[in-house]
């Protein structure tokens, strides 16, 4: 995976977490909703290219 893609999940996770925890903090319940997305959102990519990334290097491409 290159750094610029993992910074921006990681990033993208991290901004998740910001937001979740803002809410909770005012009791906003749609931004601890927006947050949590967020942050399986950066999960999710990373993973996908984690898992892009071992297929590439078992296969030679």
């Amino acid at each position: 995976m290159s750094a610029g893609k993992k910074a921006k999940h990681t990033a993208t996770a991290a901004k998740g977490k910001i937001k979740e925890s803002t809410g909770k903090s005012v009791g906003n319940e749609r931004l601890i909703a927006k947050g949590k997305a967020e942050q399986v959102k950066g999960a999710t990519a990373q993973a996908g290219r984690k898992t892009k990334d071992a297929v590439k290097d078992l296969t030679g491409h």
